[in-house]
Parts: structure tokens; sequence; C-alpha cells
């Protein structure tokens, strides 16, 4: 997937990624817990994520390419390596223990509520130590994301602790906030962070057909979800356009409760609408569905070949398709999809 010059992404095997050994990595995410052997990825950011890869595909690395000279650097906990006008970063942090709070005294946060602040502190100050003010997408794998603990569901409490220390670093919490997926990890697995900064403010893009996620009413928490819908970058020659994860919700509710397929349905449904809206705004712009890289993720793999034979039958055979086990952060939902699309501009746009 290319928009020449700029950024693209490579869905790969591992040993496709170890064997290429691209000098134009610009970061790599991968998954079932693996890593590139140390001598390909000394320099480069590794999101090591622990959701089961389906479909018999084995390892899988995302990757994160640019056609400009990049360099590597490490801030505190977080991994990055950058170009003159974008930044891969990424953070691992594991869950203190537990400890109870003395007698008489509130309940402490959680575990997952003092990592997600200091995982986001350290993103936050990167990006500010380093000059990319924009964050232009973001990726957030947490154990258990749907068990409830200290009283709220932990994708709850984890909304919470992002929403305070984007607060307290002066960040955007509506309209100008990134695309952004969070999904449920192994339980015994760190909370991974993984991002896409700029220097360049990209288009923040809503969906006609749903409240904006930072806009929910109190019933999915009792603080909202800080993402877009998709944000649209301007690069030289072209367009990037990072869509969130998204899933069959309309307005703010979820739909089609218990069947797969039709969830599925709807949940192309959303992508086609943000694909209208981001022809829309970018005069020029060409996405089309087929035309995507696309993360499927499912909450159980039985369902795997309902969903294959929808996305089949929507998007054609050369869609680049990879597809994970993960929970979803509504337990009614049972598959997301999240996706990128790079495309030319004509020269008079």
């Amino acid at each position: 997937m290319r928009a020449s010059p700029g950024l693209h992404l490579d869905y790969v095997s591992l040993a496709e990624y170890q064997a290429a050994r691209w000098g134009d990595v610009l970061g790599v995410a991968t998954f079932n817990g693996a890593a590139p052997a140390p001598s390909c990825a000394a320099e480069i950011p590794v999101a090591q994520v622990r959701t089961p890869v389906l479909a018999g595909t084995g390892h899988v690395c995302e990757v994160w390419r640019c056609d400009t000279p990049a360099t590597s650097g490490r801030r505190a906990r977080v991994r990055f390596r950058s170009t003159e006008d974008m930044l891969f970063g990424c953070i691992a942090l594991s869950e203190a223990p537990e400890c109870p709070a003395p007698a008489g005294r509130a309940p402490r946060q959680s575990a997952l509520h003092e990592a997600t602040m200091q995982a986001y502190r350290e993103i936050c100050a990167t990006l500010d130590a380093e000059n990319y003010p924009h964050l232009l997408r973001v990726w957030n794998y947490l154990p258990d994301i749907n068990r409830d603990s200290h009283g709220s569901e932990r994708y709850w409490q984890f909304n919470t602790a992002r929403q305070q220390v984007l607060r307290e670093c002066g960040r955007a919490l509506t309209g100008s906030v990134p695309a952004a997926s969070a999904l449920g990890a192994a339980s015994d697995s760190p909370l991974v962070v993984y991002f896409l900064a700029g220097r360049t403010a990209p288009t923040f893009l809503e969906n006609p057909r749903q409240v904006s996620a930072y806009h929910y009413p109190r019933q999915y928490g009792s603080h909202s979800p800080m993402f877009s819908r998709a944000t649209l970058l301007r690069q030289s020659g072209g367009l990037a356009l990072f869509i969130s994860g998204t899933a069959s919700i309309v307005g703010h509710r979820s739909l089609h409760a218990g069947d797969t397929a039709a969830q599925t349905r709807e949940t192309l449904a959303n992508i086609e609408a943000l694909l209208e809206e981001a022809n829309r705004v970018a005069h020029g712009a060409r996405f089309e569905l087929g035309a995507l890289a696309c993360k499927v993720y499912l909450r159980r793999p039985a369902d795997l070949p309902v969903i294959k034979a929808e996305l089949a039958a929507a998007l054609g055979a050369g869609t680049r398709l990879i597809y994970l086990q993960a929970d979803i952060c509504r337990q009614d939902l049972l598959v997301e999809i999240e996706a990128a699309g790079m495309c030319p501009l004509r020269a008079d746009a």
C-alpha cells in the first residue's frame, strides 16, 4: 500500500520481514507475541501484541514504512523512530500488583488505571520533546478488557485514565483527537500502546451514521472514549487515511446482537460511510473499500468462516486482511474492523 512518496503499510509474515530487512521501516507491530530477530530490530521500535492470529497465517508483522531517512530514539519507556514529518512509537507497561487500601480509606485506583496514566504521560512527554504535536493514530491493547474490577469494567477504567492524562497535558478531548482502537489482549500481557504522530495536523473525520465517541452518553462509562472515527493526512503527493476500530454501532447503540453476519455488514456500512466522508472532504481523493488494508478482530474464533464470507462478498479477492482473536470494547460486539488506505492525488487537487 503506497502513497508515494510517504507512508505505507505492509502485512507480512515474520519470516518475510526478517528476510527483507527493509531499510525504510518506521515501526513494526507483531501479533501472537512474536518478536523479530534482534539483528532485524536493533533500531526499530517493535510493539509486541499478544492477540492470536487466526486463519492459519501464523505470526504476522504490521510494518509501517516511509520513503525518507529515519532516526531511532528512546525517551523513558517509549521507543520511537522518526522522519522529518512523522514518528512511530510504542510502549509496554505491566500492571503493578494490586495492594488493598488501608482500612477506612477510599479504594485505590486500579493497576490498569495507573499503567494507562503512566503510558500516556510518557507518550505525551515524548511527542512534546521531539516536537511531533499531532497524534494521528493510536492502537491500545489491554488484558481482560471486559472484566469488572474496582466497581467498573476495565475498558471504562482505561478511558478514565486516558482522558485524565490528556486533560493534564492540555490536549483536546473532543474534535481534534486521533483515530484509535482499544482491544483485549491475553490475560497476562502488559498494556501495549503504539502510535503514529506527525508535525502536520490531519483532518479529523466523523461518521454521519454515528454519534462521535467522545459524546457517548454515560451508559458507556463515566468518561467517554477519546478518538475520532478516522484521520486523514495529506502527504507529499498523496493522502493517508486511518480508520479507527469500527463495529456494528449506529448512533451510539450496538445493533444485531448475536448475529455475526449482520454485525459484519453493519460494520462495513460504517466504513463505507467514512470513505464517502474522506472523499468528500479531500478534493481529488478516491478511497475505495477494496483498496484498504484491514485488521479484523473476532471475539469468537468460531465465527471466522461467517466473517470471511461476508468480507469476500463485499471486498473482493484483492483486499489485504489479517484476522485476530480479541475481546472487543463492548461485550455485545462480535467483530471489529480497522483499516488504513493510501491514495495518490491528482496533480490539480
